[in-house]
């Protein structure tokens, strides 16, 4: 069984930024995480000396591979400072490092809290997407809570590119999906410090080899901390959307959401209404238990589109806990239905002439 004194002798064998001093010397490294064969390492340097810090992550890495017992090594370069604010064309260092610069538009999938479902909705949006005749990827950022891997029954690990470096993602249903999930155990805790969910972050922006993209749907963590602001302020968002349920606290949160994106000057493509309202299967009698309508009435303030409603049913459920989400389900039905005239919104947004306009400068930092 690895342990961390296993990690710290084979990081020893790498020189750290001085070229003689070994890595675990240096004071740098500030956290280890061992779940089964796979181990993540953090490396605290200064942001501006990342790129020229690179091979040294490298070298850790291979360290890592050829140590008997690990299956994958995950190591990355990360800064205990918070996260400033970015120019609105800065450069993204994602970009830069070559992992999502394929993708021709990357949008967020956003909730202000946890619970509404938002990765259910991710998923099938993206389902939807795909079958709009789009190439479809998901980004499973959610760190502490990754769903993709249940959402869309895949459970084995992602082999390495030509390059050796960076990983494949997962396919199926037409979707490439990569997330966290795939490289720590089902049920092993998620603890991390905070650098260690930067870095992770990082790794999982930059070193995806995704291949040709039409969107890359990336499902954000809940809230709006130092995770959130990590992707908006390091990911060339075409833009975001925000998933809610139709009840006031709810959308206080929301708000907060819709208010970090402005924040970063990300905008807002809509918003979803989820479990706005349920049908009863044996009486047909409607029933809004969480409401209804206030997700419509808070595009409206806010000035974007509403981009539809999405029932509260147990087919849906059923379905996301069995691996086989309902637009891939039952394609032909009502609420695949619902999904995809959200999906066609979406594309009738990413497709005008001013988004495309503004993805080119975005991209052209």
């Amino acid at each position: 069984m690895l342990t961390n004194d296993d990690i710290l002798n084979a990081l020893a064998r790498v020189t750290g930024p001085d070229g003689r001093t070994p890595l675990t010397e240096t004071g740098l490294v500030s956290g280890i995480s061992v779940r089964g064969d796979k181990v993540c390492v953090a490396i605290s340097v200064a942001p501006e000396l990342a790129q020229a810090l690179e091979p040294m992550r490298l070298a850790a890495e291979s360290a890592l591979k050829v140590l008997p017992g690990v299956g994958s090594g995950l190591v990355a370069l990360t800064s205990e400072a918070k996260p400033q604010m970015r120019e609105r064309h800065a450069e993204h260092p994602a970009r830069r490092a070559g992992g999502i610069d394929r993708a021709k538009q990357i949008i967020a999938v956003a909730s202000g809290k946890g619970g509404v479902g938002k990765s259910t909705t991710a998923c099938n949006l993206a389902l939807a997407l795909s079958r709009l005749g789009m190439k479809v990827g998901v980004l499973d950022a959610d760190v502490y809570g990754p769903s993709m891997p249940k959402l869309f029954g895949l459970h084995e690990k992602p082999a390495m590119a030509a390059d050796g470096h960076s990983l494949v993602p997962l396919q199926r249903y037409g979707v490439k999906v990569m997330s966290l999930g795939f490289l720590v155990e089902d049920d092993a805790p998620i603890i991390w410090r905070g650098p260690m969910v930067m870095s992770a972050l990082t790794q999982l922006l930059r070193d995806v080899d995704w291949g040709e993209l039409d969107v890359l749907v990336v499902d954000m963590p809940p809230g709006t901390g130092d995770a959130q602001l990590t992707i908006a302020q390091n990911v060339p968002l075409a833009g975001a959307i925000l998933v809610s349920t139709p009840q006031d606290l709810a959308l206080l949160d929301a708000r907060r959401g819709a208010a970090m994106f402005q924040r970063v000057e990300v905008p807002l493509l809509g918003v979803i209404e989820n479990m706005s309202l349920f049908l009863c299967p044996h009486c047909g009698g409607r029933s809004e238990i969480f409401a209804h309508g206030g997700a419509k009435r808070e595009a409206e303030k806010l000035g974007v589109p509403f981009l539809g409603e999405i029932p509260l049913d147990i087919a849906i459920r059923e379905t996301s806990d069995g691996g086989t989400p309902v637009v891939a389900a039952s394609p032909d039905g009502s609420h695949a239905a619902a999904y995809l005239a959200i999906a066609e919104r979406v594309r009738t947004a990413l497709q005008s002439p001013i988004q495309e306009e503004r993805t080119r400068r975005t991209r052209a930092g």
